[in-house]
């Protein structure tokens, strides 16, 4: 599902944050839930024993038989978003190797999202081998949660994406608030 973002951001102009709470963000500056790393990869969803990769059906009524969403329709932009299996052609290479990678590396695959980051994957923004790393399980103690303390961790830490705020840690359906470097103008190292 969507994931807000906790700072309003200047659609008309050049696209970064200021410091206003998006409405149902309120909670994240109240010191509730835990922050975790954000990932710059690919979502996927882990589920009966069996590897989803994400998909945009782009409409309702283009979504293909194995479809399955993961929210309504957007009613601005129709977009569908939801999972489809990852097969056995060219297109889902990175998919197999990142959940081989999880199979021979003993990853405890839980039913429930993950991000496929690696080597083949928007650029190896994250470095090294492609691998599923699980939404939530990295967490950050202590992350700040203030505009200026966020905006300053980033520019001190710039090799990571962003972070996501969890509600309730313990329930991937939880709220979840993000936060990412780039919305502040810092430029990943």
């Amino acid at each position: 599902k969507k994931i807000i973002s906790l700072f309003q951001r200047d659609s008309g102009g050049n696209r970064q944050v200021f410091n206003e709470i998006v409405p149902g963000a309120e909670w994240v500056t109240l010191g509730e839930g835990v922050a975790s790393r954000k990932w710059d990869g690919t979502s996927c969803l882990y589920q009966g024993g069996q590897l989803f990769k994400r998909y945009d059906a782009k409409r309702a009524d283009n979504a293909p038989p194995e479809f399955i969403p993961a929210d309504e329709p957007d009613p601005e932009n129709k977009h569908y978003m939801g999972w489809l299996p990852v097969g056995s052609g060219p297109a889902d290479v990175w998919h197999r190797a990142g959940l081989a990678w999880a199979i021979d590396n003993n990853m405890d695959l839980r039913d429930g999202t993950y991000e496929l980051v690696g080597d083949g994957v928007q650029g190896n923004a994250e470095g090294g081998v492609t691998r599923l790393e699980r939404h939530g399980a990295v967490q950050m103690e202590g992350f700040p949660r203030t505009f200026e303390t966020i905006r300053d961790y980033f520019t001190r830490f710039p090799t990571i994406e962003g972070v996501v705020f969890w509600r309730n840690p313990m329930d991937q359906d939880c709220d979840k608030v993000k936060c990412k470097a780039k919305d502040f103008g810092v430029k990943r190292t």
